[in-house]
């Protein structure tokens, strides 16, 4: 049977003209125009023509989706989460895409978190309130994301905000949690982030620019016209993106202002909302910082602060120190609490009445300290495993006295444990359950491979107990590496599917993420950006000379940033990867990063560089971005993902990748294209979309590394 046509979007010359550099041809920037009916016309024909090459695979992505829809219990519920006399939840109907968001009244404090969550697992949907069914409000749409989910304090009114097509701009919402009706209140196209004040009658919420970059924070008061709002802060600094959130002691809502190396933190007191906001510390360029308000003994409110400030004596704080600083003190007032500790990054501070929670990384795993104010112990919280992942969870109570996280690994599935910060007891309140699973028949590892400069780059792996270790494995290397963003080690119910079909699962932890601190970070941006890809390349043959992996069936899988990686390393060592799988790929880094009327440009110089304005970061970036590097020869089989809607990496660059590959790549081995033509940059909306989308994802891994299906 002959193969079909490929489809070859036409070549229109356009040169891009870049200040004090060589010109470059773009034959395929008109991709661009998602007017031009002929950009439509051709998202459409790569869909038609990759439904076509993967049409002998229709039979595997059906027994793989079930696969996936058996091991999940479909019809279940997240841990319920106390806050004053209510218990909050979120369930699942099997059958239904999205979530139910749930409340039940507990005024006496009688009941605990398991059995809350056994009745609701039972159905017992007479004990329970619903306050927010996605389902209805994503009925017709073909994408569906929630934004905002605030409730009010006094527990009244919600504050939730819709997106219906993937563009990232939400309608909001307020319902009345008495009688379950929308007030008429409505604000639309607001971005992430909301704050109630203290008496649930004013929200502070955000709105994005033309840009979609975060810039200004309002404030609204309920029962009036959205067009009355009052603007509270706005950021001109278009490198800037703000937040806003209420502090755990609901005594003070927060603005914060961030750069990707530089930030400031304003505050409002929660029961004053009308006032103007103060700044806690003053923006000191290159100086990132946050805080968490506290009541400390013998003072009052404090700010902790977690910052990089340099010391006294001008050494870089480059893993951070946390400070107490008296609200309205300033930098003089700073108290080290935690010193900068090399090598010990400090991720994140949770401020409680009696004790402060602190999240720090050290040799590649997060661990959870616990201080108390005034002083007493400073403890770890100890962790059962070797090996494993730490995930947030939801302590909305500022006197608690339990503290909940996220816990799990390659081979446990994610757990919602508590423990109790006076007594010691450590529970699993909830465990994510995982049809049929044993985790027995599966083994995890941590290995180190060695970059070219000596560097050495962790490795998470995991495959069935009975994988030989003898280079005949086929394998699928994941990677991502930017951002300062930590890829842990995480458990998925999809990825089964591949593992009991003998692939060998890889997580490579390469320079530009957040692995190994701050200083891994550095190593893997701006100009040493390169370091990432060189990196990936060196866990790939490293999985090879261990016997972990086939050379001959190794796929390498990233999607956004890590679809750079995927494009970096194509061009690199093309013939390391029999398939590549980019999701929502950001290949065409010289021209996106040169237009700063893009989303995210201009506060990602920070990140790659400004090539307009340094001729150096120019030259680095030309020398790895893919769209630009790409030669004539034979190609990995690829599996390319975009999203129509997608304000973050435009449709057009995985478009013009794909389009300018096709006249360059020799061979027979498939190049993909599919473009969610009603999504953005998650891709498909609801979890059985979701489950269709990897399953179809996990297909063509598997024909391609001829794996037996």
């Amino acid at each position: 049977m002959s193969q079909p046509t490929p489809p070859m979007a036409p070549r229109r010359p356009h040169r891009i003209e870049i200040p004090g550099q060589q010109p470059r041809d773009d034959d395929w920037y008109w991709l661009r125009d998602r007017d031009d009916p002929a950009v439509r016309a051709y998202l459409e024909a790569e869909n038609a023509y990759a439904d076509e090459l993967l049409a002998p695979t229709e039979k595997l992505q059906e027994a793989i989706f079930q696969e996936i829809k058996g091991r999940v219990v479909e019809t279940d519920a997240d841990a319920p989460v106390r806050d004053g006399a209510w218990w909050y939840w979120s369930r699942t109907v099997e059958g239904q895409p999205y979530g139910i968001a749930c409340r039940r009244h507990d005024p006496e404090r009688r009941l605990t978190a398991e059995e809350v969550l056994a009745d609701a697992r039972a159905g017992r949907t007479e004990l329970e309130e619903v306050i927010l069914d996605q389902n209805e409000l994503a009925a017709g749409s073909d994408s569906f994301a929630l934004g905002v989910f605030d409730v009010s304090p006094d527990h009244r009114v919600l504050a939730y905000a819709t997106d219906l097509d993937g563009d990232e701009k939400y309608a909001l919402r307020f319902r009345d949690l008495t009688t379950g009706e929308d007030l008429a209140d409505r604000v639309e196209d607001v971005t992430y982030g909301s704050a109630w004040s203290a008496d649930g009658r004013t929200l502070f919420y955000v709105l994005p620019d033309a840009a979609m970059r975060p810039f200004q924070v309002w404030r609204h008061a309920l029962g009036t016209d959205a067009a009355d709002d009052v603007l509270v802060h706005e950021v001109g600094d278009e490198r800037f993106f703000v937040s806003v959130g209420t502090t755990r002691s609901r005594r003070f809502v927060v603005v914060d202002a961030s750069s990707k190396m530089t930030s400031v933190a304003l505050s409002i007191p929660a029961d004053r909302p009308t006032e103007q906001p103060t700044v806690v510390l003053p923006l000191e360029e290159g100086v990132e910082y946050d805080v968490e308000h506290a009541v400390w003994p013998g003072e009052g409110d404090v700010w902790l602060v977690r910052h990089n400030r340099p010391a006294a004596d001008g050494s870089r704080r480059t893993d951070f120190a946390l400070d107490v600083l008296p609200v309205g003190g300033g930098v003089g007032d700073l108290r080290e609490l935690l010193p900068h500790r090399p090598g010990v990054r400090l991720v994140d501070t949770e401020a409680f009445a009696d004790h402060v929670v602190v999240t720090e990384r050290t040799e590649g795993l997060d661990r959870l300290r616990v201080l108390r104010p005034g002083g007493g112990r400073d403890e770890l919280l100890p962790q059962p495993d070797a090996v494993y992942t730490l995930t947030g969870a939801a302590n909305p109570e500022w006197d608690a006295s339990r503290y909940r996280f996220g816990y799990m690994s390659l081979v446990a599935p994610q757990s919602t444990v508590e423990v109790d910060l006076v007594g010691g007891e450590r529970r699993v309140v909830r465990q994510q359950p995982v049809v049929g699973y044993d985790p027995a028949r599966f083994r995890s590892e941590r290995l180190w491979a060695q970059a070219a400069d000596g560097a050495r780059i962790p490795i998470s792996v995991v495959a069935r107990a009975d994988v030989a270790l003898d280079g005949t494995a086929p394998c699928l290397l994941y990677g991502y590496g930017s951002y300062e963003v930590t890829v842990d080690p995480w458990f998925s119910v999809p990825r089964l599917s591949l593992l009991e079909r003998g692939v060998v699962f890889a997580i490579a932890h390469v320079r530009g993420g957040g692995e190994l601190g701050r200083s891994w970070y550095e190593q893997g941006r701006l100009q040493a950006k390169p370091n990432t890809f060189t990196d990936f390349v060196a866990c790939a043959e490293h999985l090879v000379a261990t016997g972990w992996a086939d050379r001959r069936r190794i796929a390498a899988r990233g999607g956004s940033a890590g679809g750079l990686l995927m494009g970096a390393v194509t061009n690199l060592r093309p013939d390391l990867w029999r398939a590549v799988v980019a999701e929502v790929p950001f290949v065409d880094v010289v021209t996106t990063m040169s237009d700063a009327s893009l989303p995210l440009t201009v506060t990602e110089w920070e990140e790659w560089g400004n090539p307009v304005g340094d001729p150096a970061a120019y030259r680095t970036m030309l020398s790895y971005s893919p769209y630009d590097n790409l030669a004539a020869g034979e190609y990995p089989a690829m599996f390319v993902t975009a999203g129509l809607n997608d304000p973050r990496v435009g449709y057009w660059e995985p478009a013009k990748w794909v389009a300018r590959i096709r006249t360059l790549a020799t061979g027979d081995r498939p190049i993909l294209l599919r473009t969610e033509l009603d999504a953005g940059h998650g891709g498909p909306s609801g979890r059985y979309a979701a489950w269709r989308d990897e399953a179809r994802v996990a297909a063509f891994v598997l024909a391609q590394l001829d794996v037996e299906a």
